[in-house]
């Protein structure tokens, strides 16, 4: 039917067990396999790809794990540096971006990571808790800044975005909105503010910088190349309006996004024309993490041994 990639909804949950989360059980790791297999009889030029939303260490495993290393899914969506880009933007700093990075284990040679900053669901926080008290931090008061900061309305945070199950029993929650509306675009729209505007539109720019030179597939979820901000109009929907994740799930105005020329609009083109003009940036490649000495500072290995300008080979 012409289908190159399956996705795999939720499949850290695929085999439920009474007395444990059911979640990332042997059983699935079991099953996933057989999946695959059967997949590879039935249509051998069809991929998985992995849809397992849980912390770092976990989701390494649905690419496959001796004996079994590479025959899960040979596609995974990139949760953990979904969360750790947006934990920095919050913090202003990249100590717990380093820190998780460097302690996954690497992905299989033949496994490829889809990488982005926003879906059309939620925001997990699904870091390890043992990095964030590696880094001198309380995990449950740290999950509990990050919902301040994105949807709880904090005066001073420029994001405007809302909670998705949250549970009051032990604070754990998601977070919704679109990726201009939670990197500050909205609220500085609508004060007016020239400075704060264009501080948002570079936070977009370099959250996308970042997929787009991590290695691996980068995904733009529709609506970000032109800085579409919340939809609150699910909130007068009876069937959407208790669900917070339609509030990043607006109509598209074709036209509008055909014609776009604003400065994100420009900026995400040309960053994609230098990805596919620069072999540096194949998807192929796995990208190196380097310790760096501030704080503030994302340092990411990018090798151009083979790359010719003008006279000079660098």
């Amino acid at each position: 039917m012409g289908v190159d990639v399956i996705r795999f909804d939720a499949l850290a949950f695929l085999w439920g067990k009474i007395g444990t989360d059911s979640q990332n059980l042997p059983e699935a790791h079991q099953l996933i396999p057989l999946f695959s297999m059967c997949l590879h009889v039935i249509a051998p030029g069809v991929i998985l790809l992995a849809e397992a939303i849980v912390a770092p260490r976990n989701i390494i495993k649905y690419f496959g794990e001796v004996p079994l290393k590479g025959n899960e899914c040979e596609v995974a969506y990139n949760a953990s540096l979904t969360a750790l880009l947006w934990n920095s933007i919050a913090t202003k700093k990249t100590s717990l971006l380093h820190k998780s990075l460097e302690e996954i284990p690497p992905k299989p040679v033949d496994g490829i990571w889809v990488n982005y900053i926003r879906c059309h669901d939620d925001i997990v926080l699904g870091y390890d808790d043992d990095f964030i008290r590696a880094i001198g931090w309380s995990p449950s008061e740290h999950r509990s800044f990050l919902l301040d900061y994105y949807s709880r309305g904090l005066e001073w945070s420029p994001a405007k975005g809302l909670m998705f199950m949250y549970n009051p029993k032990n604070g754990d929650g998601r977070i919704t909105g679109s990726a201009a509306s939670l990197l500050g675009l909205e609220k500085a729209l609508e004060q007016k503010d020239t400075t704060k505007i264009n501080h948002a539109v570079s936070k977009i720019l370099i959250l996308h910088g970042i997929i787009l030179s991590y290695g691996g597939i980068p995904l733009i979820y529709a609506g970000d190349e032109i800085g579409t901000l919340n939809d609150y109009s699910f909130t007068k929907d009876d069937d959407h309006k208790n669900d917070s994740r339609w509030i990043n799930r607006p109509m598209q105005d074709w036209k509008t996004i055909e014609n776009h020329r604003s400065q994100i609009f420009k900026g995400l083109k040309k960053m994609i024309q230098l990805r596919k003009k620069l072999s540096v940036f194949a998807d192929t490649r796995t990208a190196l993490i380097h310790p760096s000495p501030n704080e503030h500072i994302f340092l990411l290995n990018v090798t151009i041994e083979k790359l010719k300008f003008g006279s000079n080979q660098i």
